[in-house]
């Protein structure tokens, strides 16, 4: 084999062992996230708040991440066309969604507040205590208070609870405020570094699938010419 082709492969080799890593990283990133988060149990069934949302997109792209890297890695050290085309295949896939998901976050930036929004809203109306439930959970960690404020509480003549307040809730300083505006500033700001990182890792990609078809190409071609 040339040393052109023996070069894409130990390149594509190195790409592919980096991003590994980097995936692996990203896993463990989201699961120390997701433990501070902690989780709630509400009638007896135990899960995530909302504010779980972007650690567990995190590890779930850093395990595809790792798996499709992992198949170039094989790919490129055993000379596979077969691995090497299915990892182009698998990178230009989640390539092609990354970019999907990166223009949406750009251009339905008020729609996706407006949904982050209803999670909270939801979970405000479905909580029929509000009092040791699912609300008061998303109150502590968030460090807010009702749906759009403490007046929410007042509305439905209820006291508020004490993970409404900074002290004591005695004194309106020092309440919290509304969980809608809270998750909604929350989750925007990790979308907005989501975009960002995104657009990094599509150039990533867009090079690592080059690289790819480039190799997988050479091998085609070097065999066939061994085979006359």
């Amino acid at each position: 084999m040339d040393c052109g082709t023996s070069m894409v492969k130990y390149i594509l080799f190195i790409f592919n062992t980096i991003v590994s890593i980097i995936g692996i990283l990203s896993i463990v990133y989201g699961v120390l996230i997701l433990k501070s988060i902690g989780t709630i149990e509400v009638n007896g069934q135990v899960g995530f708040p909302p504010q779980a949302l972007m650690p567990i997109i995190l590890i779930s792209l850093g395990s595809i991440v790792v798996f499709i890297s992992f198949l170039g890695c094989c790919g490129a050290i055993r000379e596979s066309v077969c691995m090497t085309m299915s990892y182009a295949v698998f990178l230009l896939i989640l390539l092609i969604l990354q970019l999907t998901l990166v223009i949406l976050l750009f251009t339905n930036k008020e729609k996706f507040e407006n949904a982050m929004g209803n999670v909270i809203e939801n979970a405000w109306n479905s909580d029929t205590t509000h009092k040791d439930g699912v609300f008061d959970t998303i109150q502590k960690s968030l460090h807010c208070c009702g749906s759009s404020s403490a007046l929410d509480y007042v509305a439905k003549g209820e006291l508020l609870p004490s993970s409404c307040c900074s002290g004591s809730c005695l004194n309106p300083a020092n309440y919290y405020p509304g969980c809608r505006g809270k998750f909604i500033e929350l989750m925007t700001a990790g979308s907005e570094n989501a975009k960002y990182v995104g657009i990094g890792l599509i150039g990533v990609e867009l090079i690592g699938f080059i690289f790819a078809c480039c190799l997988a190409n050479n091998v085609r071609n070097y065999k066939r010419r061994n085979a006359y």
